[in-house]
Formats: structure tokens, C-alpha cells, sequence
């Protein structure tokens, strides 16, 4: 008996490890592929210099959604569709300014206004500058705001190694800032751009209001400025005048851009794959999330190349409107749900195009120990880290619905926040090496699901 039990384990072992080096040799062709013969940089400087940034209800909203759908049917999936859903149509309307005031001297800031955020006014408004470094301050000084210009001076807090972190530490300032002020009077705020750079770019985003305030415009101050306005403080009052001139217009239509290849074993099983199409407006929308939408189409490219038949559907999906409302993420999981379709898996690249670091993973843990056994197969080209908690907001609807286990690619993080949301998000800052690389984990991460299945 303990012969046989020797021989039973010797031969599972010889299978596992005949398994994991048929697995390392297509992965190899994978990387191969896509490394000597990819398409993903080629993509990104058409998304990026042909038809640049693309907020939700722009005129380059429809531009990349066309393109992306060309794209995508060139590859010859089995579907390819357009996915409609409404979405918000904020416009900047202007030139953002603020222009401070102290000691009979004048500086120009450089700023511009939130997301979703409520134009000023041609006039624009003026107050004197009241600094606070937390909520907690805010309330602390609540009796002083009335008419002032609140200053969020909330700096990323640099022991944080991973700058997501960091990031999601300081954000609640540029969401809830604004109507948090207004409670008590302000008329508007500034806040410092939700960043670590050493430059003086300033960083958009989307702010929450709270309409029970009144909407009161905001703006980011690139860093430099901000601590000038910090120092200058210290020494006197400075009034600031701030100029911008947000608006919406009614919800538009846009478009989830979906292609899918049909499982030939679980047709009705389905693998997400994602980025999201739309991005800020001041830059060309490269690394958030340009990247993460080329990297998309380049992993059907290279399972298409290899003529890779997956067992499960695997979809590409372009989200729409992830900046400014989530429509598209919300809109791919409601009819997901409502057609009954079993989705099991869904990864999101929304991080960046950046030099690979891992996965991280939500869902049970004797899955989660399974994508960890596969990191030997990953590691050689770079995602060595496999880690828990991962997703994002275009798949995290379906993890609502349907308890879906979601996944997120991690790229090396200390670079992002150097340029994401701000002008400087252009072409010329992506690698193309560090490009490849990701999309070659990302596809080789798709192929062992859909091989093997999580369960």
C-alpha cells in the first residue's frame, strides 16, 4: 500500500510538473508574440495623438469609440458590439485661473477646476485664503469661513510605499471638500492636486457635492504653489480670485466597446477583461487609461495570433465613463445580471502602463491560493507579486451583482501620481517595453484561468 501511495504521488507530481511546463512553453510564446511583434504602443500613439483626451460627452467620446470598436473587429473576434449607456456631460467651458493677492504683489497659480465640479462665473470669486490640513481643522475653524476660500493643503503622506495608498488617503479631500466647506459659508476651495511630484502640474478629478450646500467651485493647485500659498500664509493674508466655468449639459448617449471570444467548453462562463476608454481632459489620457485599453485589445491580438481556442468566453471590454460617473461598469453588470450570464472572473488594468509588479485578487481564499501557485509561471516576466484585495470601478459593479471575484493588474506604482489627471498625461510617458510587458502577464493571467478555471 505505501509502494502504491509512492507511486500514485510520484506520478501526480511527473503530471503537475508535465502540466506547468506546457504552461511556461505557451506563455513563452505569449511573451514572444507580443514583445517581438505587438501592436499595444502602435494603438496608444493613434488613441493618444489622433484623438487624445476623451471625457464622457466629448467629441472625442464617439471618435474612440469607433476606433476601438475597428480595432477590435480587425482581430476577427467572434462578437463585437457596441454596448449603450447613458453618461454624464460635464464641460470645462474655459481657461481656469487664480490669481492671488498679497502685500500689493500679485502670482498667478496654477490650478484647474474638479471634475463635475460648478463653474465661478466670468467674474469669477474672491476671498481671502484660510488654510486647513484635515477635516478635523475645518471644523475646528468652522466660525472663520464665511466668504473665505478654503485651502486644502493635505499632502500624500510619504510612508505609504505603494502610492495608491497614499492616494486614497488624501482623495477624500478633492470628493467631499467642497461641500464640506460650504456648510459654513465658503465660496469656494482649493485644494492641493493628489500628488507626490515635484513638479507644479495640477491634478483634476471628480468632486462629490452634497446638495443640500450650496455647489461652490473648486480647483487643484499643482504642488509648487501650493507651498508657496502655504509659506505666504504664514507671513500675511492672501486673497485669491478664481475664474472657472464648469457646466453640465443632459446625460448623452455613450458606448461599453465589447468583444468576445466563445468558450468552446463553458460558452455561458464568462472571463472580463478591462480598461477604461474615457479620461480626463487636459492631457491625452495615456497612462490612465490609454495603457490599460491597448493592453486589452493587444491580449485578444496575441490569443487570436496564437489561435488559442479558451474554454470559457472571454471578453474585451472598453468601459465608458469611468472618470466622471461609472455608467459603463454599472451598465456591463446590469445587463450581465439581467441576461442571466455567469460571469467568473473579471480583471481590470486601470494603474498604469508601468514596469509589471503582480496581481491583486478578491474572492475566496482557496482561489486566491490557486492564482498564487501560477506565480512561478509569472514571475519571469515580472508580476512576482500576488496579493490580496484587487479590482476596480469598472468591474466592481459585477462583484455587486454577482459575487464575481474580481482581479487587478499591478504595475509598479511610484511614478503615476506624477502625472494622472493632469497635462502631462501624454504618449511621450509611456515605455514601450514597460507596455509589452504588462499586457504579456495579463494575457498569460487569462490563459491559466480560463485553463484551469478558479475553483
Amino acid at each position: 500500500m505505501k509502494k502504491l501511495l509512492s507511486i500514485f504521488t510520484f506520478l501526480l507530481i511527473a503530471l503537475v510538473s508535465f502540466a506547468q511546463n506546457d504552461d511556461s512553453i505557451f506563455i513563452r510564446r505569449i511573451a514572444d508574440e507580443i514583445l517581438m511583434n505587438g501592436k499595444a504602443y502602435d494603438d496608444l500613439h493613434f488613441l493618444t495623438k489622433q484623438i487624445g483626451g476623451r471625457l464622457a460627452g466629448s467629441p472625442q467620446m464617439p471618435k474612440a469609440e469607433q476606433w476601438g470598436l475597428k480595432t477590435l473587429q480587425s482581430l476577427n473576434p467572434d462578437k463585437a458590439w457596441l454596448q449603450q449607456c447613458m453618461v454624464p456631460h460635464w464641460v470645462r467651458g474655459g481657461k481656469d485661473e487664480a490669481n492671488a493677492s498679497f502685500s500689493g504683489k500679485k502670482k498667478v497659480l496654477d490650478v484647474i477646476a474638479l471634475g463635475n465640479s460648478k463653474g465661478s462665473g466670468k467674474s469669477g470669486v474672491t476671498g481671502n485664503v484660510i488654510e486647513v490640513k484635515s477635516f478635523d481643522e475645518l471644523e475646528a475653524k468652522k466660525d472663520q469661513l464665511k466668504n473665505k476660500i478654503v485651502f486644502y493643503n493635505y499632502p500624500f503622506n510619504q510612508k505609504f510605499i505603494r502610492t495608491f495608498e497614499a492616494y486614497g488617503d488624501a482623495v477624500r479631500y478633492r470628493g467631499a471638500g467642497a461641500s464640506r466647506a460650504a456648510k459654513y459659508g465658503a465660496k469656494g476651495v482649493i485644494i492641493r492636486s493628489m500628488s507626490e511630484s515635484t513638479d507644479n502640474y495640477p491634478h483634476t478629478g471628480s468632486l462629490r457635492y452634497d446638495s443640500t450646500y450650496p455647489l461652490i467651485p473648486a480647483v487643484a493647485i499643482g504642488l509648487r504653489d501650493a507651498d508657496w500659498l502655504s509659506n505666504q500664509l504664514k507671513s500675511g493674508n492672501v486673497s485669491v480670485n478664481m475664474k472657472t466655468y464648469g457646466y453640465f449639459l443632459p446625460d448623452t448617449i455613450g458606448h461599453n466597446v465589447i468583444a468576445e471570444l466563445t468558450g468552446s467548453e463553458f460558452p455561458n462562463e464568462y472571463i472580463t477583461i478591462g480598461g477604461h476608454l474615457d479620461s480626463w481632459d487636459p492631457g491625452e489620457g495615456a497612462h490612465d487609461d490609454g495603457t490599460g485599453i491597448v493592453q486589452t485589445i493587444e491580449v485578444l491580438r496575441v490569443l487570436k495570433t496564437l489561435g488559442y481556442k479558451p474554454k470559457h468566453s472571454i471578453r474585451f471590454v472598453l468601459f465608458a465613463n469611468e472618470e466622471n460617473g461609472s455608467k459603463g461598469g454599472q451598465k456591463y453588470a446590469e445587463e450581465g445580471t439581467a441576461k442571466g450570464e455567469k460571469h467568473i472572473f473579471a480583471l481590470e488594468t486601470d494603474a498604469g502602463g508601468f514596469t509589471p509588479r503582480g496581481f491583486g485578487f478578491t474572492g475566496p481564499e482557496q482561489q486566491f491560493k490557486k492564482i498564487q501557485s501560477w506565480q512561478p509561471l509569472l514571475a519571469p516576466y515580472g508580476a512576482s507579486e500576488i496579493e490580496r484585495g484587487g479590482g476596480g470601478t469598472d468591474i466592481g459593479p459585477l462583484s455587486r451583482a454577482q459575487n464575481t471575484p474580481l482581479g487587478e493588474y499591478l504595475p509598479d506604482s511610484q511614478r503615476y501620481f506624477d502625472i494622472h489627471h493632469t497635462r502631462n498625461d501624454v504618449f511621450e510617458n509611456v515605455n514601450k517595453r514597460e507596455l509589452e510587458l504588462g499586457a504579456v502577464n495579463i494575457a498569460a493571467l487569462i490563459y491559466l484561468i480560463d485553463k484551469y478555471g478558479l475553483e
